[in-house]
């Protein structure tokens, strides 16, 4: 049902966790299903340079909080803003069609936490 990669994801999270000081933190719930996932970031000589997160929720939105996280550390605001919802399920391995809410919410959040920072 679900990919080695998006089961690595769940098992092995990336970046999970509170960021301290963080220069942005957003906190997203899906009110659809109740998944809710947490975004923090620290910026550094215009990148990202350390992002965290907390999910709660199904399997494919913690493993997609995880591969956010992934793709995103390093890159800039605007490279951030790029990736897209095919993107990270590219990165997780697929995810089943009733998953894909996952997916959305981990891009809302980073999209609501990059909308707080100044380019």
């Amino acid at each position: 049902m679900y990919s080695p990669q998006l089961l690595d994801h769940f098992q092995n999270p990336r970046n999970a966790g509170d960021l301290p000081d963080a220069d942005a933190t957003v906190e997203i719930e899906n009110p659809v299903c109740g998944d809710v996932i947490r975004v923090s970031m620290r910026f550094d000589a215009g990148r990202i340079a350390t992002i965290k997160f907390k999910a709660k929720g199904c399997v494919p939105a913690m493993a997609c909080g995880s591969a956010l996280t992934e793709m995103v550390l390093g890159k800039t605001a605007e490279e951030a803003r790029a990736f897209t919802k095919e993107d990270l399920v590219r990165a997780v391995g697929g995810l089943p069609q009733a998953s894909s809410h996952a997916a959305q919410l981990a891009l809302d959040a980073l999209s609501a936490a990059l909308a707080t920072v100044n380019d």
